[in-house]
């Protein structure tokens, strides 16, 4: 899917996504990624749903966002809650849902100049 909108180039917005790729900025990324408005992290370790670990979760929190978007790939999946308790514990929201939902709500919430990150696991290729 592509989205058409204009933004300010100074943030991190996602054009486009699709099985296995994320477009920000034009860059196209082909592995697991966080994205927030200031940041983008290429190189975030679990490449599946299963990968995930507590401490992804703690780099995470290290970008201190007041929401956590978790796209967890082709399908909505819920991680066992003590993955997520770190962010929990220090108010930050956390949301899960499938990648293209998750791509679609960052955009939106990073347009309200909220703290946004958006853990993104790639929909499985064909």
């Amino acid at each position: 899917m592509r989205f058409s909108l204009d933004t300010d180039t100074s943030k991190h917005f996602i054009k486009s996504y699709g099985p296995g790729w994320i477009n920000v900025n034009e860059q196209q990324i082909r592995r697991s990624v966080v994205v927030t408005p200031e940041r983008l992290i290429t190189d975030w370790p679990p490449q599946t749903f299963t990968d995930l670990e507590g401490q992804h979760f703690e780099t995470i929190m290290a970008l201190e966002p007041e929401i956590v978007l978790l796209g967890t790939g082709d399908h909505q999946r819920f991680p066992h809650p003590r993955l997520i308790q770190a962010l929990l514990t220090q108010g930050v929201g956390v949301e899960i849902m499938d990648t293209a939902a998750a791509c679609r709500t960052y955009n939106i919430i990073m347009l309200e100049d909220r703290q946004v990150a958006a853990a993104l696991l790639m929909i499985a290729a064909d």
